[in-house]
């Protein structure tokens, strides 16, 4: 398959990446300690840790889940939000061996067990907010070994009172209440007194179980090698490197890790990715809190900074914002959901830097292709296949489409999983024959090789026949100044198979859903336009700030919430 978009490669960057440059993420991780040693690996609500403390704390905790006998590929639970113990506990599972399965601290017990049994993970490490949980279904997996944090353990007493405004905690589960229970400061002692003994992992061991979102289905667990990580680490830092050109050779990049580390986007983006360049991570804890997120960002420097649309914009609506340094910045990523021109062009206009686009999936460790890093204003596509990356654009058949027609986005490269965790039927639903990953997202890709993502193959709404992408709908609406922001279903339709439903969060409480649809109608042709219009308060979401259209069609198929032609 010809690469014929390499010709718009910025100038320095390879058309390849050398995924062997290490065995595994342990040698990557050896390589950023013995370089940066002094540098600050991690910020937390003022208190940093450099990476001389990431690397000794982490090979106490792996020393210490060696001692209780976790064997090469155990599976070892990080439950934690964006504290400093979880690139601690992270960096310590795989130093000693294990598979670190990330798990959504807000998870209810039946997702939790669910994740628990399916990947057979054997420790956790969990923050004590959120330890109840797991003491409802811990008789039901094979979880032998407790770790739990407390956010003050590291921080001090200050950190005790973080305000997790996301969900109420009505019980608190102590360290000893739970069998094989232990702190976290009780653990890294223990470890201290002992030695990491290096294990013998390679390329084809498995790093991490990143579970999906569940929503085609069962949540499955992708399986991500060390090679498919360390790829795609190399592959982010090629891609990137012309933004940060201007940028003292001494000099830390500091990024901001807002997204939670749980997600595979902050996983390698920002964490992975700082580690191999020997950056900090600033590490918010309740990115929902945009006040306090906002005092934050204003006591730093900040270099680089990924998130998704709908932060990007509640942080452009803060007043405070526009008072936040952005001299530094040089590189802001959306991902995890479609970035819109509104938010862009606001983006671009308070900070400065353009807003450019990643794309990818948990699936491909995540990156697939990136807007160019040298670009001066918003693409509007997900930009070109990243080095050492194939991407086809096929028919339901397989069959590649050719170009500027709409297709599924299949993506081939050495960041793509091995399969999904012991479920081979769906790994081959996903894989075509000559290794493609099927993304089930559609997409059109230009003779210049950039790719337009058209929609989510099973959120296309059909409108007498016609296809009606809500990525469109939603820019078109969201374009409005009297919104804040927006989600696009379909709904059935006696006359047209379905209508297309906007569900509205109002910026300006005047709006009404009449001059929303005259608007929509000077924008978009007839059979998409909304014929439903519903206003809320607030729109589902994930953690990671994704608007769930899923929950959306769910109420909208149960009869459920008001409607507003």
């Amino acid at each position: 398959m010809e690469r014929f978009w390499l010709k718009n490669y910025p100038d320095g960057v390879p058309a390849d990446i050398d995924a062997d440059q290490f065995p595994s993420l342990i040698e990557m991780f050896e390589e950023s300690f013995a370089m940066f040693g002094d540098r600050k690996a991690a910020i937390c609500m003022d208190k940093a840790i450099t990476y001389r403390e990431l690397e000794e704390m982490s090979a106490a905790i792996g020393a210490y889940l060696q001692s209780k006998g976790l064997a090469r590929g155990s599976r070892v639970a990080v439950m934690m939000p964006n504290v400093l113990q979880n690139p601690i506990a992270g960096a310590a599972a795989l130093r000693a061996g294990c598979t670190v399965v990330n798990v959504n601290p807000l998870y209810t017990a039946r997702e939790l067990e669910h994740q628990l049994k399916d990947s057979g993970v054997e420790a956790i490490f969990i923050l004590e907010n959120f330890a109840a949980t797991l003491e409802k279904v811990l008789p039901r997996t094979k979880v032998k070994h407790i770790v739990i944090c407390s956010i003050g353990e590291l921080l001090g007493p200050k950190g005790v009172f973080v305000n997790f405004v996301v969900r109420k905690v009505k019980k608190m589960v102590p360290a000893y209440a739970l069998p094989g229970a232990v702190s976290f400061k009780n653990a890294l002692s223990a470890g201290r007194k002992l030695k990491l003994r290096r294990p013998d992992i390679g390329p084809d061991d498995v790093a991490f179980l990143q579970y999906t979102g569940g929503t085609t289905g069962v949540s499955k667990g992708a399986t991500l090698l060390h090679r498919n990580m360390v790829a795609n680490v190399l592959q982010i830092c090629a891609w990137s490197e012309p933004a940060f050109r201007s940028v003292h050779p001494g000099e830390s990049l500091l990024t901001v890790c807002a997204l939670p580390l749980y997600h595979i986007f902050a996983l390698t983006v920002c964490f992975l990715f700082s580690v191999r360049i020997g950056g900090a991570n600033l590490l918010i804890v309740n990115p929902r809190d945009i006040e306090g997120f906002v005092k934050e960002l204003r006591k730093y420097k900040i270099h680089s900074f990924p998130a998704v649309n709908t932060l990007f914009n509640g942080l452009l609506r803060h007043p405070d914002f526009k008072n936040v340094d952005f001299s530094h910045l040089r590189m802001a990523i959306g991902g995890g959901m479609a970035t819109q021109k509104a938010v862009a062009d606001k983006w671009l206009a308070v900070t400065g830097c353009v807003l450019s686009e990643g794309y990818g999936l948990s699936e491909t460790s995540p990156t697939l292709t990136a807007t160019l890093p040298t670009m001066t204003e918003f693409s509007g596509t997900i930009g070109l296949p990243v080095p050492s990356t194939y991407i086809s654009i096929r028919d339901d058949d397989g069959n590649e489409v050719p170009i500027g027609e709409a297709g599924e986005i299949c993506g081939k490269g050495p960041q793509v999983m091995a399969g999904y965790w012991n479920r081979p039927d769906e790994t081959a639903r996903v894989m075509t024959p000559d290794g493609f990953f099927r993304t089930g997202d559609i997409g059109v890709m230009s003779a210049d090789g950039f790719t337009k993502i058209v929609d989510r193959k099973k959120d296309m709404i059909i409108v007498s026949g016609f296809n009606v992408y809500p990525n469109e709908v939603e820019a078109v609406i969201s374009s409005h100044p009297g919104v804040l922001e927006c989600a696009a279903i379909g709904v059935p339709d006696v006359k047209s198979t379905e209508a297309v439903k906007v569900f509205v969060v109002r910026a300006d409480p005047q709006l009404t859903a009449e001059a929303l649809v005259r608007f929509a109608g000077t924008l978009l042709t007839p059979y998409k336009v909304p014929k439903l219009i519903e206003f809320r308060s607030e729109l589902p979401k994930s953690n990671v700030g994704k608007i769930l259209r899923r929950e959306l069609r769910n109420e909208a198929q149960a009869g459920g919430g008001p409607q507003t032609s």
